[in-house]
């Protein structure tokens, strides 16, 4: 399966997106909820409709972005948020993007990708991050599949991928996630290692 920009546009135009809530995830919005600087440089890779933008653009954030390879939920963004900076909505793909981070939110980003890019994801996550930069958020805990999106994984599988370059202070059973994927995600904070 080749999960490009057609196959994404696609899933989006045809309203095949089961995994859009159509609000910011529970466990993101309380870890958004206790950041106190608004002024932090905060990335949103494989940003889809991209609710957790649109809730910190509407606590005050001033300076997210967002990544998407296809076009379709960047436009969905800015339907619903007008007032989203123009130049924060990247249509990009997340391996070109040159920029750095003080914080990158995973959410469903790392588990839609093949699972042989996992790797590459890791490597380039730390590079958009800044020194002492954090990568926070959610990760599948169910049996990694060859068939997806999404695709699970295990703690023992991302301790494997990121200890080499980030320290792991969080990585823990989420205790608030939506009733549906109760019992299936992880919540964790990454802070990269020098």
């Amino acid at each position: 399966m080749i999960l490009d920009k057609n196959y994404w546009a696609t899933r989006y135009k045809e309203n095949r997106i089961k995994w859009d809530i159509g609000e910011a995830s529970t466990p993101i919005k309380a870890y958004i909820d206790q950041v106190e600087d608004k002024s932090l440089k905060i990335l949103i890779p494989g940003s889809g409709n991209s609710y957790e933008a649109e809730y910190l653009h509407l606590q005050g954030f001033t300076n997210v972005f967002v990544v998407d390879i296809a076009k379709e939920p960047l436009e969905n963004l800015k339907s619903r948020v007008p007032s989203f900076p123009e130049e924060h909505l990247l249509q990009q793909d997340f391996f070109d993007l040159d920029l750095q981070f003080d914080l990158i939110l995973e959410q469903t980003f790392f588990c839609a990708l093949n699972i042989n890019l996992r790797p590459k994801y890791v490597e380039k996550m730390k590079g958009l991050l800044k020194e002492n930069g954090k990568l926070a958020g959610l990760f599948f805990d169910f049996e990694l599949t060859k068939f997806g999106p999404p695709f699970g994984g295990s703690q023992e599988e991302y301790k494997k991928l990121f200890q080499p370059f980030f320290e792991i202070l969080k990585l823990e059973n989420c205790y608030n996630s939506i009733s549906p994927r109760s019992g299936n995600e992880l919540f964790f904070i990454f802070k990269k290692i020098k």
